[in-house]
């Protein structure tokens, strides 16, 4: 699976931080960064969970 994020629909929110500390982090006042834009299937059902409750819909995942 991989992840991507759209910066220009990201607000911050930290949502995807929340479900998945391991593989999002949103810094005080700034966008999300993906740590990890290949998680492990391990952590399938986090890092769906915070696509799906990304308030901006700014992530996708694929594969």
């Amino acid at each position: 699976m991989k992840l991507e994020a759209d910066l220009d629909l990201c607000q911050g929110h930290a949502m995807c931080e929340l479900e998945a500390p391991d593989v999002f982090e949103v810094p005080r006042a700034g966008k999300v960064r993906i740590l990890v834009e290949e998680p492990d299937e391990s952590m399938r059902a986090q890092v769906e969970a915070a696509v799906r409750y990304c308030p901006t819909r700014a992530l996708t995942l694929g594969g």
